[in-house]
């Protein structure tokens, strides 16, 4: 709040507005049929021809107001349907404000109207979306980056643009150090790494990464798990020293007591598949 004051030259905590929100809903429809599922559900108000419906001309990370059909033969209120996710595979993300009504009861029918055709559409588990989003190469938060983790260190520092890089925009939390970061890399401590280990018991989030030669610990597992997408090739995320995050990279992973040998490798692991148009 004090950085935030400065940068904004707020004064006085009335002149900010706080809205926490609550009770909202948030389904997320992911997967090569995704487009499909969703396009079939959608209601096209005649009284109002300038609505666009069709979802093919709606692009990764942009949203727009859509009513969806519902099984009992109504249709929603206008809800804010982005194309987006957190799997690396196309698909939506469908916001339920508790304004709708009930938005937990409006999110279970919409559910069921997606789960009508079980061939399209099925329920999946934080177990599927946390598979599909380390092969897509994605942090989870608290887990491969936390409070202490600088975006370039996370490989992210494509979130810092240049407009802040430099005159006032540059003035932000961690700037100093996220700024050096940026201008010199050698300046980092640790990065976030992409790896592939040999088959065995998959590396899990902790276990300590380590030089093959010296055996001396150089980082430590973030993220690991067997691939489904990758026929079970056990993959892993983690930070590393500076200077062991170069691709081709030998290290060894200590997984219950033994070494396993790995190879720092590029990500992400899968191509994403986000829809970016024609």
């Amino acid at each position: 709040m004090a950085k935030f004051r400065e940068t904004h030259e707020v004064t006085d905590e009335n002149d900010l507005d706080w809205m926490v929100l609550e009770k909202h809903s948030l389904l997320a429809l992911q997967g090569p049929k995704a487009v499909s599922a969703l396009q079939s559900l959608i209601f096209l108000d005649e009284e109002d021809p300038e609505m666009d419906t069709d979802l093919s001309n709606l692009h990764f990370g942009n949203a727009r107001y859509l009513q969806l059909k519902l099984p009992d033969g109504t249709n929603t209120p206008s809800l804010v349907v982005s194309r987006t996710g957190y799997t690396g595979e196309d698909g939506f993300e469908i916001s339920i404000p508790p304004e709708s009504g009930d938005s937990t009861e409006l999110a279970n029918k919409i559910a069921e109207a997606l789960l009508a055709d079980s061939s399209t559409v099925r329920l999946a588990g934080l177990a599927s979306r946390d598979s599909l989003r380390l092969e897509a190469g994605m942090c989870l938060y608290g887990h491969d980056i936390d409070i202490s983790t600088t975006p370039p260190e996370a490989g992210l520092g494509w979130t810092v643009s240049k407009e802040r890089r430099s005159g006032n925009a540059a003035n932000f939390n961690g700037s100093s150090k996220i700024l050096e970061q940026l201008a010199s890399p050698k300046t980092m401590q640790r990065r976030r790494v992409g790896l592939i280990a040999e088959k065995g018991a998959p590396a899990r989030e902790g276990a300590e990464i380590v030089d093959v030669e010296s055996g001396d610990v150089v980082g430590k597992v973030t993220s690991g798990l067997p691939s489904p997408s990758l026929g079970g090739t056990n993959i892993a995320m983690g930070l590393v020293k500076n200077g062991w995050h170069k691709k081709g990279t030998k290290l060894g992973i200590k997984v219950r007591k033994n070494v396993r040998q790995a190879e720092v490798v590029k990500m992400p692991f899968v191509e994403n598949k986000f829809y970016r148009g024609t």
